[in-house]
């Protein structure tokens, strides 16, 4: 790749600045495209936008930024795409363009309550830019590199990148923006954030079943991404019929495979309202966002819900209850033992060869306490299962 260093004084910059959701970022009269396929959304916050115009405003130096030089015969000019310095060129040109003020001296000023001097040092700031000459995977492999502003990529921005082209672009409208469609029908059931790819990143993994490249790869010269979202779109609708009331375990939730296990089953919600009100309030239920495939499932896979388990001291104060009445009774310990007729119907086991159990089931509304408690050998324990 051929690198050149130039000085680009932030009023070029700005000059024809274009933020389009259908035709992108422009700058430099038209002739940058600030987001390119590969490029992430804008993640700034604040706190880095404002420090972006302090250092222009205090002329400190600014990090290089790089631009690649855009080669295409017929052009009139040459053209340049950011590979690295987006989010600080969107953070400048914003600014001029008065869409946020910066804290001076104790007050809130946009750009355009600045002195004219003040502004002039702001639009005179030269920018160190490397203008990059070189194929497209290299211009791809110097982007993956560098990791804007700091900030490392997260895998389906990556991902973005490597399979860029009209699939990509399509997707990234609804599931991709601050505002998507996407976030406006499932920020209730989902956690996440549009802008870091969130979004776009669960719903393949949930439409193909975890194998998001492969299904990048077969869709990336796609003209639009229907199916990704009218399947998604299917997902949260099921959701919000089955489960009409929201609550924050919700976020965590793996709604697609949940989906394709359990769409075709016969529901009620209000039933399952119901039951999910009593299993949110019991405290022995220490995974709350199992409940909904615990519910969905037929109440079956108690593991999905976590139930607290009796703590070391229950579990002792059992046990030194049960032993003492045992060896008063010339009986064993276990009192499953204790009821046979085999050798171990007498014997007294040590503490560390048995393990607590509920009387009543949990499953059966059984608690998880002291009186509820019963020490069992550990063969009998697991013989027992839910009954």
């Amino acid at each position: 790749m051929k690198i050149e260093l130039q000085r680009i004084k932030v009023r070029d910059l700005i000059e024809g600045y274009e933020d389009n959701d259908e035709l992108g970022v422009r700058a430099c009269g038209g002739k940058l495209d600030v987001r390119p396929p590969y490029q992430r959304e804008f993640v700034y916050k604040d706190k880095q936008r404002d420090a972006v115009l302090e250092t222009l405003r205090r002329d400190f130096p600014l990090n290089v930024m790089y631009w690649a030089v855009i080669d295409e015969p017929g052009d009139d000019g040459v053209e340049y795409e950011i590979i690295d310095g987006q989010q600080r060129t969107i953070s400048i040109c914003q600014y001029v363009e008065g869409d946020f003020s910066i804290e001076i001296d104790g007050h809130q000023l946009a750009f355009h309550n600045l002195q004219s001097d003040q502004q002039d040092q702001i639009l005179d700031y030269e920018l160190m830019v490397y203008l990059c000459e070189g194929t497209d995977s290299e211009k791809l492999d110097w982007f993956k590199t560098i990791n804007i502003a700091g900030e490392k990529l997260t895998d389906q921005e990556l991902r973005n990148a490597v399979y860029h082209g009209p699939w990509v672009t399509a997707a990234k409208k609804y599931f991709s923006k601050n505002g998507c469609p996407a976030y406006g029908i499932a920020s209730d059931y989902m956690s996440g954030t549009p802008i870091r790819q969130d979004y776009l990143e669960t719903a393949i993994e949930w439409l193909n079943d975890g194998k998001i490249d492969e299904y990048m790869a077969a869709h990336q010269h796609d003209k639009n991404a229907n199916e990704l979202w009218l399947y998604f779109k299917g997902v949260i609708d099921w959701v919000e019929t089955t489960f009409p009331k929201k609550r924050a375990p919700m976020k965590s939730v793996k709604w697609g495979p949940l989906h394709k296990q359990f769409k075709d089953g016969s529901y009620d919600p209000a039933d399952l309202e119901l039951r999910i009100a009593e299993l949110m309030g019991d405290v022995d239920v220490k995974n709350k966002r199992g409940i909904y495939e615990f519910v969905l499932g037929g109440e079956v896979e108690t593991k999905l819900l976590e139930v607290r388990v009796f703590d070391e001291r229950t579990k002792l104060a059992a046990y030194e209850k049960q032993t003492k009445q045992a060896e008063d009774a010339g009986v064993s310990n276990c009192p499953m033992c204790a009821s046979g007729t085999n050798n171990n119907a007498t014997r007294i086991y040590s503490y560390g060869e048995m393990d607590a159990d509920h009387v009543t089931a949990w499953s059966k509304h059984g608690p998880t306490n002291l009186g509820n408690c019963e020490m069992l050998c550990v063969p009998h324990n697991r013989s027992k299962g839910n009954r």
